[in-house]
């Protein structure tokens, strides 16, 4: 017998199978039958009978390959084999054919007859194994950048099937291998020819993987959260996660085709994308962002000026809390029911000292809130009055000073020369000069009350009445808060802002 048009499988040599109960014998063609999926099978017997006994003894007989209530099932009335079954018998041989064969139909098919005689009915065991192999495209890199496609099944089919090659459904090679591309974005699939509409699955690289998140809600610390990675890929694809990190190289997370936070934190918030590969290719997914929703932290409070206030100044107080979403942001003044002010900043002007206190923020948004809290305190501001009356007193002084050595030089240039000489001193005896005296400024700490003291002590008198002064030099000393006094006139105060003037004489001859 032939094959049809469509293709049939080729069978192996008979193989005779002997039913020894009175002589009846089953001989099947052959005993293992490899399919392609979507072929038509042919499975052949025949029968054999005792002597005295022909064909037209077998009363009934079909084809099986399992039973239900203790009795064989034919398979013309299998619903699974519905309309693909048919069998004939021609004299002492008897053939099943099996159309549209799939996988499931892998199994033992056995042949099965009753005689004229009661009770007598005969099974050819054992039966005809089949084996229903689909087409598959194995891939095998050669090197770097080419591959070996191979059409291949997972039994050995009879005859000599011939391979046809398709790229995107269109065919461009015959045999049994095809050498492509690594990285190709092609579809290839190979057709086995001579059998029923055969064709392997096609073989392709990634697509670009899609993420999904569950769940698809908003994300609150301390959730479970799964990302998946899929995509369209033949053979599968492997996966593997990543985490971009700023501008550094994204991080190696997973590689599984889920990524799971078994309580997701708000450092997990940021991009993420997964990368999914098999032998033809490797594609990225676009990147995902996990936005991780928390209550504020604890507040951070900044004062400026950050120096002591002073009364009359302006002082900002500035809140700021890591929160996601952002955190909305009152102030309050600790006894007080009514918030103070609202926003991220809290200005006031004109501090006094009924401002000082303890004040805190609250930071809030719709996971939670927090709170920090921040004492200020007034100062009445007379350091810094008393830094400018030191200022304006110790210019004053300067110029006080410039006008009384101008004024001595004056009077001195003004005075009538003596008609007389000076006598001088018995002996050369040397005349001890004046003691210096100090003229004492002082100055007081309010700038409203600023007075001038002056403290002067004669110098010594000279030895003669009508001898003139003559000034010899004239000093003038500042002196620093914390320096070393100088030699002072008696009764003088000791002050630190004191200005000093010491004026020194010597007698005339």
């Amino acid at each position: 017998m032939s094959p049809s048009a469509g293709g049939l499988v080729v069978f192996l040599l008979s193989v005779q199978v002997i039913q020894s109960q009175d002589g009846w014998r089953v001989n099947y063609d052959q005993t293992d039958v490899c399919a392609a999926k979507g072929s038509r099978v042919f499975i052949i017997c025949d029968i054999t009978h005792p002597p005295g006994k022909d064909h037209l003894d077998i009363k009934d007989r079909f084809w099986f390959t399992k039973e239900k209530d203790g009795e064989h099932v034919d398979l013309r009335t299998d619903s699974e084999y519905s309309g693909r079954v048919k069998h004939t018998c021609y004299s002492k041989s008897c053939y099943m054919i099996i159309t549209d064969v799939r996988e499931s139909d892998s199994a033992e098919y056995k042949f099965r007859f009753m005689t004229n005689k009661p009770g007598e009915k005969y099974t050819g065991s054992p039966g005809v194994t089949l084996n229903v192999t689909g087409l598959q495209v194995q891939v095998r890199r050669s090197d770097s950048t080419w591959l070996e496609l191979t059409c291949h099944s997972s039994c050995v089919l009879s005859g000599r099937p011939e391979y046809v090659w398709y790229k995107n459904g269109e065919i461009i090679k015959t045999g049994s291998s095809l050498p492509v591309s690594s990285g190709s974005t092609d579809r290839y699939s190979c057709y086995l020819g001579g059998y029923w509409d055969q064709r392997s699955p096609a073989v392709y690289g990634p697509q670009r993987p899609s993420v999904s998140v569950s769940p698809s809600a908003e994300m609150l610390e301390g959730d479970s959260v799964t990302l998946t990675c899929s995509t369209d890929a033949n053979p599968a694809a492997n996966y593997t996660w990543y985490k971009q990190d700023g501008t550094s190289d994204p991080r190696l997370l997973s590689e599984e085709p889920q990524l799971v936070f078994s309580s997701i934190q708000s450092s997990d918030s940021g991009l993420y994308s997964c990368t999914a590969e098999n032998q033809l290719g490797r594609k990225t997914s676009d990147f995902i962002s996990i936005d991780v929703k928390y209550g504020p932290q604890r507040p951070s409070v900044s004062v400026s000026p950050s120096a002591e206030m002073l009364e009359g100044g302006s002082v900002t107080l500035t809140c700021s809390a890591d929160a996601n979403p952002a955190a909305n942001y009152t102030w309050y003044k600790e006894h007080e029911d009514s918030p103070r002010a609202s926003g991220q900043i809290f200005t006031i002007t004109d501090f006094t000292a009924e401002h000082s206190g303890n004040y805190y923020c609250e930071a809030q948004n719709e996971m939670g809130r927090s709170n920090s809290t921040l004492r200020l305190i007034t100062s009445s501001g007379k350091g810094a009055s008393n830094g400018w009356t030191a200022a304006f007193a110790s210019t004053s002084a300067i110029f006080l000073v410039i006008i009384m050595i101008l004024t001595v030089l004056m009077i001195r240039k003004k005075s009538p020369p003596s008609s007389r000489p000076a006598e001088r001193p018995e002996n050369n005896a040397q005349i001890p000069p004046a003691e210096p005296c100090y003229a004492t400024v002082s100055f007081s700490r309010n700038q409203e009350d600023l007075l001038l003291y002056s403290n002067v002590s004669p110098a010594r008198p000279p030895r003669r009445k009508e001898e003139v002064e003559e000034v010899l030099y004239s000093r003038v000393n500042f002196e620093s808060s914390g320096a070393a006094s100088e030699r002072r006139c008696e009764g003088a105060e000791d002050d630190s802002s004191a200005l000093y003037s010491t004026i020194s004489k010597a007698p005339r001859e």
